[in-house]
């Protein structure tokens, strides 16, 4: 039996980052995974949506260039072109993830890992007809589509009428009209894609807003922009069937239906917590995720969990950092962590940008805070490239110490600013501090630095 310091169940982003950082601290690392490494973010999640959603932007700025003076005629989208590309550039990326673990010692098991128990010796984990050992124990197994007792749904994902995020990111014909179960981060960046190509689509959602906890100001500004461009929206409704070229709902207590071709289910994502011998640790678990405290240690000693399968916040880059502090624990090294400061984003055109408190929440929470809003217009290079863009910026401010709470954003570019803000949140600098930082001029991050100075 091989003997591992420490074994990751998982090759997704948080399984794959911690592996590195473990070996390169001295621990002897494998990294078991199943499937491709890189996990549902690299082969069918964050990476290949991106792709897509690049070639459709390029598409509508070629249909829509002529407010810029830009005429472009004939302009067409080749859908199989299009994840020809996306093809190609998880391969890539996949390949490049292979070669960091190969460069930093990791042995990567391409093979399923299951969980046969722990005795004295530590953790035994058995892969390909082989046994292996280890101290410790990284759970990295992440998450999978939530698929509802919904009648004719799992018949649909059978024949191909419904798709999970896996298959629509590899289909190559356009349906004429696509239905979308869900209005939140997966369901719109997908019916801003097909939008843009050239489906007619209509998004259903249980609740009264699109984009789940974002801000709702920043969500309704979102879902106007799509309605204009042609989505129909259906929030406040449940789906009751799924079945003979249509979805069936009810909405204000009326039964209606919507046609489509294709219907994307795009409800959530839970926690994989079975098919892989967890049960062997009577590992303890919260909401059908792995329990796990501020340093991602579990009730079970030596045994961790990092990403999505602890159900915290289902991020990559949360992953990341919380696969960081695992391995930083096991190294002695003191670390913990925190969510006050994950920023999440929407990848649509235009895109969203969020970190910490919204306005609603903090209310909620009793907060005394001051809330700035300014449109996006205070910044030069939005109003140079967006005509008639109607973006915003809202910070929200701990009147107390005078520091970020929050900072949401609707606008080009927000993906790449909102770090910034992220810091801001995580370091407490004040106001006055803040305020002393130069940005760059002409940038669309001029707007936050414009909205600091309007805090009283």
């Amino acid at each position: 039996m091989e003997l591992f310091d420490l074994i990751v169940l998982g090759g997704g982003p948080g399984g794959y980052n911690a592996a590195e950082k473990a070996a390169k601290g001295g621990l002897k690392t494998a990294v078991i995974e199943k499937r491709a490494l890189g996990g549902v973010c690299l082969n069918e999640g964050c990476i290949p949506s991106k792709a897509l959603l690049y070639s459709a932007k390029i598409f509508d700025y070629m249909h829509h260039g002529d407010v810029y003076g830009v005429t472009c005629k004939d302009a067409a989208i080749d859908q199989k072109k299009v994840i020809a590309r996306k093809n190609k550039v998880v391969k890539m990326l996949v390949g490049g993830v292979g070669a960091t673990m190969k460069k930093a010692g990791v042995t990567v098991i391409p093979a399923m890992g299951t969980i046969q128990g722990r005795d004295a010796e530590g953790f035994k984990v058995e892969a390909d007809g082989k046994v292996y050992g280890s101290k410790y124990l990284l759970i990295c197994a992440g998450s999978e589509a939530v698929v509802p007792p919904i009648p004719g749904l799992r018949e649909g994902l059978k024949d191909g009428f419904v798709l999970t995020n896996h298959e629509i990111l590899d289909l190559e014909e356009i349906p004429q009209k696509l239905a979308v179960i869900g209005g939140g981060v997966i369901g719109l960046e997908m019916a801003s894609y097909f939008n843009s190509v050239g489906s007619q689509v209509t998004v259903i959602e249980m609740l009264d807003k699109i984009a789940g906890p974002t801000d709702r100001e920043i969500s309704n500004i979102l879902m106007k922009n799509y309605e204009k461009k042609g989505i129909t929206f259906k929030l406040g409704c449940k789906v009751t069937a799924v079945g003979d070229g249509k979805v069936t709902f009810e909405e204000n207590g009326e039964v209606k239906s919507v046609e489509a071709d294709k219907v994307l289910c795009a409800i959530g994502r839970r926690a994989v917590t079975t098919g892989y011998g967890l049960e062997t640790l009577n590992v303890e678990l919260e909401r059908g995720a792995i329990k796990t405290d501020e340093f991602m240690k579990t009730n079970v000693a030596g045994l961790y969990a990092a990403g999505d399968v602890n159900g915290k916040i289902m991020l990559a880059h949360t992953a990341y950092r919380e696969g960081e502090v695992a391995v930083n624990n096991m190294l002695g090294k003191k670390d913990r962590m925190r969510y006050n400061a994950i920023p999440s984003v929407i990848y649509t055109n235009p895109e969203v940008g969020c970190v910490g408190e919204t306005e609603d929440s903090a209310k909620a929470k009793g907060l005394d805070v001051e809330v700035v809003n300014l449109p996006m217009a205070y910044a030069g290079r939005y109003v140079a490239e967006n005509e008639g863009g109607n973006g915003i910026i809202k910070v929200i401010v701990d009147k107390q110490y005078h520091r970020v709470l929050g900072v949401h954003m609707i606008a080009n570019y927000a993906a790449e600013i909102i770090y910034g803000a992220a810091m801001m949140i995580e370091t407490e600098a004040t106001i006055d501090n803040l305020k002393e930082i130069v940005f760059p001029h002409p940038t669309v991050s001029e707007a936050l630095r414009e909205a600091l100075f309007e805090v009283k």
